[in-house]
């Protein structure tokens, strides 16, 4: 049976390479325990539900410059086109895109008059009418939608109905019913806007913003020169429609530039570009630095085993079994990796503590550090035992040969 004592002895007789597999070990974990919080965070953070048919529904822009058009009345006659198509299922205007990366956003209060009025989180801001809902595919949960003869003008009339977020709607008045609440908007003055139905979900433009899920969408179409406009159609039928319908609206008015036709799966993988970037770096760090611990663990019992050549064939010949030598090597290695995996917990915890205060991300869970101490233990076992299965196979003659 193999005793600790006689391990320990044999790796102080040669401190430097234990050592330096050691802090090897220890930097790996830290290293690696942190860089796969941050991978699994990134991955959990792309998968969120953006709430839209992302791969039905695409935008694109509209630049009127002739000033003689009534741009609202055109708006209509250009929605009222498009819908007439057969290929879309619906059609709207709207201010920005979920996961475009740009739009308007704004903080809130509460209650039934602005003196007794309470802060409501932040919150992206979608302008719209009663066709946006269908069109961008999202899901009513409680109340109703704006009827037509509700929406007003942006440029006349402030707004005064709003369907929000259930999250929004969650941190603001928490599990009571938000239908018939008041929202006070500071963009509008003192102009109250009625709560008057739930959604499911709907990010807003910035997927690296806590309060990208309150969204909010006012009965208010978008107005001006500049339009962005919204449609829902099957996925096959989208790549005709980006030819159709420019030719559709220059028919009826050929004095505009219409072009950005993108789709919201196209928003998407242009928002988590830089996410999905550091996700494929850190992973491949993690399994360079887990390759290079195991094979400097696999290259210590390689020499390890040309430099105690004379000793293993004594011990055989003393009655030490395969078994026995195979056993040595792999209670070293765990002796190295246990003092190095325990250091580079307590390393990997005071890094993420550095993490979250210099870069906001959230606390790292013990978990992680504790995972990946198991994982390259049984990565290093593979390791060591190949070469240690080799050092079995030396025979007790091995001892003598030079006497």
């Amino acid at each position: 049976m193999l005793h600790i004592r006689p391990i320990f002895s044999t790796l102080m007789r040669n401190k430097t390479a234990p050592v330096l597999l050691l802090l090897q070990i220890m930097l790996s974990v830290a290293i690696v325990a942190n860089a796969s919080f941050i991978i699994i965070e990134r991955l959990s953070l792309m998968k969120r539900d953006s709430g839209v048919s992302e791969a039905q529904v695409f935008t694109f822009n509209l630049y009127a410059f002739d000033s003689n058009i009534d741009l609202d009345k055109q708006r209509q006659r250009d929605l009222a086109a498009i819908r007439r198509l057969p290929e879309v299922i619906d059609a709207s205007v709207i201010n920005m895109s979920p996961l475009g990366g740009g739009g308007s956003s704004s903080t809130f209060t509460v209650g039934e008059s602005l003196e007794t009025s309470k802060s409501a989180p932040e919150a992206p801001t979608f302008y719209g009418d009663e066709h946006l809902v269908n069109t961008l595919g999202i899901h009513l949960i409680e109340g109703r939608n704006f009827y037509p003869d509700e929406i007003v003008s942006q440029g006349g009339e402030s707004p005064t109905l709003v369907l929000v977020t259930q999250a929004f709607a969650q941190k603001t008045w928490g599990e009571g019913s938000p239908l018939g609440q008041t929202i006070y908007m500071g963009e509008w003055g003192d102009y109250p806007t009625k709560v008057i139905g739930v959604i499911d979900t709907l990010q807003g433009a910035w997927v690296d913003r806590e309060m990208n899920d309150n969204s909010l969408i006012f009965n208010v179409p978008m107005s001006g020169a500049f339009y962005k406009y919204v449609v829902r159609s099957e996925p096959e039928n989208i790549a005709a429609l980006t030819a159709r319908i420019p030719a559709l609206l220059h028919q009826d008015e050929p004095n505009r530039v219409i072009r950005g036709f993108k789709t919201i799966a196209d928003y998407r993988k242009g928002a988590y570009r830089a996410h999905e970037l550091m996700a494929t770096v850190l992973g491949m760090m993690v399994i360079l630095l887990l390759l290079i611990t195991s094979l400097g663990l696999a290259g210590m019992v390689m020499f390890n085993i040309g430099r105690r050549t004379k000793q293993i064939g004594t011990r055989r010949a003393l009655g030490a079994t395969k078994g026995d030598i195979i056993r040595f090597f792999l209670i070293e290695n765990y002796i190295i990796c246990i003092i190095g995996g325990s250091l580079g917990a307590v390393l990997a915890l005071q890094l993420g503590q550095q993490l979250m205060q210099l870069y906001s991300l959230p606390m790292l869970a013990p978990l992680y550090p504790l995972l990946t101490f198991l994982g390259l233990m049984m990565l290093t076992t593979i390791a060591v035992i190949i070469p240690a299965q080799k050092a079995a196979m030396i025979s007790p003659a091995t001892a003598t040969r030079s006497v």
